[in-house]
């Protein structure tokens, strides 16, 4: 079954238009000049999901747009979710509900901290109940005991799972896969951040099924839920196109690449490479990245620019997937 079939299951699923549409896609001219110009270095384009128009942008919006089609199909009047203190997740799930007016509690790892910084300020202007946890914690599993007491107390809540990676919401990088294909039909290559899989997940599913031959590299900058990376996002991916009535779809981990050798020692961790992605692409374009996803999968991006894994002649697309109010978390 080919993508001509997919726009129908997709308009069959509940879906609230939050997001500005479609979000730019921008020459990298300059920074192609300083890496080495046309001769030696790809054409470098960047998709801008942080300019998407809601509570500083992000990824998340596009997922966000399904999972609160299917929270209102639910009856649901109040959102739950989950992540680190610095979540751009949790930041722009708070954005939804305040636009929305539907009340939203963010279950966030760890103690709360001395002073609110970054997403965390923004998170609290946004109205958001916030939930601090205890070291160790699985703030997925502390969603469960909050959501019976809401119930308890006559809320009707829906809970979102960390990054809004699920079939539901990774739907939404099935309908931005087709966005890039009337943006930019010749794309090689798309680099993009890897995190809780769901961005990577709909793009496997959705450059399929727009017709493009772009191969996804998933920059890892998390650890994953089960062995890799590879077998959670084709995971994702197989469930996102059975959610799409597309039985002949099917892929493997051998069919998803997700390099991790740009995380750092673990999630979060700064490094050095991602801090001169990070100026690097600020002095060239005047773009900025997050020291947490984009900044970490831009710094792939040089690399194998720099390895000459693509050639002169291909187009890469580093999708932007938003966070830059974590650099006001970094202390530097």
């Amino acid at each position: 079954m080919g993508w001509w079939c997919v726009p129908d299951a997709l308009a069959s699923l509940p879906r609230v238009p939050l997001a500005l549409h479609p979000t730019p896609l921008h020459p990298l001219d300059r920074l192609r000049r300083h890496l080495g110009g046309p001769e030696k270095v790809p054409r470098l384009l960047i998709k801008r999901d942080d300019l998407n128009g809601v509570a500083l942008g992000g990824n998340k919006l596009r997922k966000l747009e399904y999972l609160l089609g299917d929270a209102l199909a639910q009856n649901a009047d109040t959102l739950i979710t989950a992540g680190a203190a610095q979540s751009n997740h949790c930041r722009q799930t708070a954005g939804v509900g305040a636009m929305t007016g539907m009340e939203t509690h963010l279950c966030l790892r760890g103690p709360a901290p001395e002073t609110h910084t970054g997403n965390l300020i923004l998170d609290d202007w946004l109205g958001a109940i916030l939930h601090f946890t205890d070291p160790g914690t699985d703030v997925s599993a502390a969603m469960e005991p909050l959501a019976a007491a809401l119930a308890a107390r006559g809320r009707r809540p829906y809970r979102i799972p960390i990054g809004g990676s699920n079939a539901v919401g990774s739907v939404g990088y099935v309908t931005a896969a087709q966005e890039l294909a009337l943006q930019c039909l010749e794309a090689d290559h798309i680099v993009v951040a890897t995190g809780s899989g769901g961005t990577q997940a709909g793009l496997e599913v959705g450059v399929r099924r727009a017709g493009l031959a772009a191969k996804i590299i998933g920059i890892g900058v998390a650890e994953p839920d089960t062995t890799s990376w590879n077998a959670d996002v084709a995971n994702l991916a197989n469930a996102v196109a059975a959610r799409l009535a597309d039985p002949g779809f099917s892929l493997t981990p051998a069919d998803i690449e997700c390099p991790m050798d740009w995380m750092g020692p673990h999630y979060a961790a700064p490094t050095p490479a991602c801090d001169a992605a990070i100026r690097l692409l600020a002095r060239t374009e005047g773009v900025f990245l997050d020291p947490v996803y984009s900044g970490k999968a831009f710094a792939a991006l040089l690399d194998l620019v720099r390895q000459a894994r693509f050639s002169p002649r291909e187009t890469v697309v580093f999708w932007h997937t938003g966070g830059s109010p974590a650099l006001f978390a970094t202390g530097h």
